[in-house]
């Protein structure tokens, strides 16, 4: 089976970076799908760690081939940056490359994006301020810089130089903002140019070719599920498609070369900015889940929401993505607490709901199902198998499997790429 995509089966930050790192040691190709540098991958190599926002996680192992896909839209300078972090540490990029159809995240959209939360006051959705959103709308608009724009300066020019005029008069009359300078943008947008031309290619191409030699190839989202632009909390959501499908459009293969979906979730969840949130933990519990969690976002820092697992949203997730396979995440991060909880259904209005409701609203008003189960006390870490696990520490994996019909086929135990446990081959 050659074809894998890895998805978010929450609400993003449910440790995908790992998962991603631990199965590219298996693929031979491994490709960025959607979204842009408001995600964030953390791996930790031997002790080491390593954090990306960009750049497939399998960049990490020399000679794998890492593409960002079409799907994508890049900040040109946090790419340059990216490239330079990596080879600063003695990282290979050789092998890295991204399609000429990637569009351009540019100064003008930071700043649209940071004004527009600011005038949403209360009701602002709590983006990273990455520029993302405005990237998107220029797209849809047709008005967007892509990638292969940078293989001609005077095309990249005069697509600039049109946007920045048309930014301008917004920034200045709707928001009573100083506008951005064409030429401080043009320059550096030139040297950004420099330094990525030789990775612009046809990523579909290449992929596609890859799959019709029988290589194995690792898609990989970011965010997760619930943060959908079509099936997430909307509108507290992002401007992608983080579900399996979004891999076909990002990364521009057809639906019937995936052979598996696996749904990275963490054996709690965490949320980052507003939003609906059922399993929330707003009391001691939450706070000590966030700190042995280490839950605040890699790419903002911002500390994250915590709350009990929610087999109500990974049954939404396993539908909406067709999951063959779960990857449970932090199991380690529950060791100390007893009783866990996990929600199973939700009341609403004085009747149980086992599904999440139609409207973002609706969901804000559902009060979780719990059933609990014995804790551990055991430190997971060192253990190199699943049966090496504690007892209830497997009760509640199996627990998992039977409320969400998936089968667990990864664990993490750590934050180290060693401290994971394969309880089934993902590329046969």
């Amino acid at each position: 089976m050659p074809a894998v995509v890895v998805v978010g089966a929450q609400w993003g930050d449910e440790g995908k970076g790992k998962v991603i790192d631990y199965l590219a040691g298996s693929a031979e190709v491994i490709v960025r799908y959607q979204g842009g540098n408001n995600a964030g991958h953390t791996m930790v190599v031997r002790g080491v760690e390593y954090k990306l926002h960009l750049i497939p996680s399998g960049i990490l192992y020399p000679g794998k081939a890492c593409f960002i896909g079409s799907g994508v839209v890049v900040d040109p300078w946090v790419l340059v940056r990216e490239l330079d972090y990596l080879e600063a540490r003695g990282v290979d990029t050789g092998s890295f490359r991204v399609s000429g159809n990637a569009h351009l995240i540019l100064p003008y959209h930071l700043r649209l994006d940071e004004l527009e939360e600011e005038r949403k006051g209360t009701a602002a959705i709590g983006t990273t301020r990455r520029g993302i959103g405005p990237a998107y709308m220029d797209k849809y608009t047709r008005d967007g810089l892509r990638m292969a724009d940078m293989l001609d300066e005077a095309v990249m020019l005069e697509v600039l130089a049109r946007n920045v005029s048309h930014k301008n008069n917004v920034l200045e009359r709707m928001y009573h903002s100083p506008g951005v300078s064409f030429a401080e943008i043009a320059d550096g947008l030139r040297q950004c140019a420099e330094r990525i031309r030789p990775y612009i290619t046809d990523t579909s191409l290449a992929i596609n070719r890859a799959l019709d030699q029988g290589k194995r190839v690792l898609f990989e989202g970011a965010q997760g599920t619930m943060l959908d632009i079509d099936y997430g909390t909307y509108p507290y959501v992002t401007s992608s498609h983080p579900v399996a499908g979004g891999a076909c459009i990002g990364a521009g293969v057809g639906p019937t070369r995936i052979d598996q979906v696996i749904g990275v979730v963490k054996a709690y969840t965490s949320r980052v900015g507003e939003g609906p949130f059922p399993t929330e933990l707003s009391d001691a519990t939450g706070e000590w889940i966030r700190v042995h969690g280490l839950e605040y976002g890699t790419t903002t820092g911002r500390p994250r929401r915590c709350g009990w697992l929610d087999t109500v949203v990974l049954r939404y997730s396993a539908r909406l993505s067709g999951l063959t396979g779960l990857a449970l995440t932090h199991l380690d991060t529950l060791t100390g607490l007893d009783p866990v909880r996990i929600c199973v259904g939700y009341e609403m209005n004085g009747r149980r709901e086992d599904e999440v409701p139609l409207h973002t609203g609706m969901l804000g008003h559902c009060r979780p199902v719990y059933v609990e189960l014995p804790g551990w006390q055991e430190n997971l870490g060192a253990a190199e198998s699943f049966d090496a696990l504690p007892a209830a520490a497997r009760a509640y994996v199996a627990q998992v499997e039977r409320l969400t019909g998936v089968p667990v086929v990864i664990l993490s135990i750590g934050r180290d790429r060693r401290q994971t446990i394969g309880r089934a081959p993902i590329f046969a």
